[in-house]
Parts: C-alpha cells; sequence; structure tokens
C-alpha cells in the first residue's frame, strides 16, 4: 500500500502513500469526507481509483501508529507548466477526534517532501479564514499568506442545468 515505505513522525502518526484502493481505505475516507465538505457526494470506490491511479496525484493518509487507524488524509497535485513543475496541496482533513496530535502537520511535511523531490519549488495550498487553526497549521508550517484572487466558475451549472451549492459561489465547507 505504501510506496516508499511509512514514515513515522514523533506524535506516533505514520504517513503513507495509498497506491492501492482497499475496503479500510474506501470507508475511512468516505467517514473523513463530511468533516471536509458537507456538499460533496459520496466517495467511491471508482473515485478513489481515479485519485490514486491519477500521475498528478498523490493520496498520503496519516495513520495511528499503534493501530493503523487512518486519522487523516492530503491529495499532493504535481504538474508541469511552461515556469516549471507545480504542487497544490488539496482536501486536507483529520478526523476531529485526532486533531492536536500533528497528523496535519505530518501530512503536509509528506506533501513538501513529494513536491520538492518532483522539482516543484513552491507548493500551494488555500484555506478558509473561519478555518482558523488549519491557517495557523499552515504558517506554523511555513506557509505565507499570498494576496491573489482565487476565481472559480461553475462548469457543471453551465454544462449540466444542474443547480448545486457551488453554483454561483464557493462552498463555504469546500476548501481546507
Amino acid at each position: 500500500m505504501c510506496a516508499e515505505g511509512p514514515r513515522a513522525t514523533p506524535a506516533e502518526v505514520v504517513v503513507d502513500e495509498i497506491t492501492a484502493v482497499t475496503p479500510d481505505v474506501l470507508e475511512a475516507l468516505g467517514a473523513l469526507l463530511p468533516e471536509l465538505s458537507s456538499s460533496a457526494p459520496p466517495l467511491t470506490r471508482e473515485a478513489l481509483e481515479d485519485i490514486v491511479h491519477s500521475p498528478a496525484t498523490v493520496l498520503f493518509v496519516a495513520r495511528d501508529g499503534d493501530d493503523g487507524t487512518i486519522l487523516g488524509s492530503l491529495t499532493l497535485v504535481v504538474f508541469s507548466a511552461p515556469t516549471g513543475p507545480r504542487a497544490w496541496i488539496e482536501d486536507v482533513v483529520v478526523a476531529t477526534e485526532s486533531r492536536g496530535r500533528g497528523v496535519g502537520a505530518a501530512l503536509v511535511h509528506e506533501a513538501n517532501r513529494r513536491a520538492g523531490a518532483a522539482g516543484s519549488r513552491t507548493v500551494d495550498l488555500t484555506s478558509r479564514p473561519s478555518r482558523e487553526a488549519a491557517n495557523r497549521l499552515y504558517q506554523r508550517l511555513g506557509f505565507v499568506r499570498r494576496e491573489t484572487n482565487v476565481y472559480r466558475r461553475n462548469l457543471e451549472t453551465e454544462f449540466t442545468g444542474k443547480h448545486t451549492p457551488e453554483s454561483g459561489a464557493a462552498d463555504p465547507s469546500s476548501s481546507a
């Protein structure tokens, strides 16, 4: 399941890359998803397979070092651009009962390591201002708030006619 072997951190949290979808991984990530977004559809095996097997994404999970329980996850997106390799962190989530154990930091450290190994000079992420603890964590880990505009266009509404909570505006619960 882990490409390079699990990496232990001082907080007894083990971070590894998911390279195969198993029922326990699907169940654990499905249980974490509502903590990340209230509007996301349920996670399917097919959707998780797409993430795990995409050459542009790396799915990390943090596990309890004692019993292997999945405590959180993070998706790292690495892609090539004319200006060089780029990296983006998406969908960071830690189970409510596991917060404060260093789980998020362990996930971000591993994502940063992997992004650097892929040649990216920077790693970007977004976080809603209301997620105060997450914002403090990212700043403590060396991320600097940038003055930029983030734009979103809802293609689902435009091309399918479906109206979703994100129609016209970003879902406030959809970003870490």
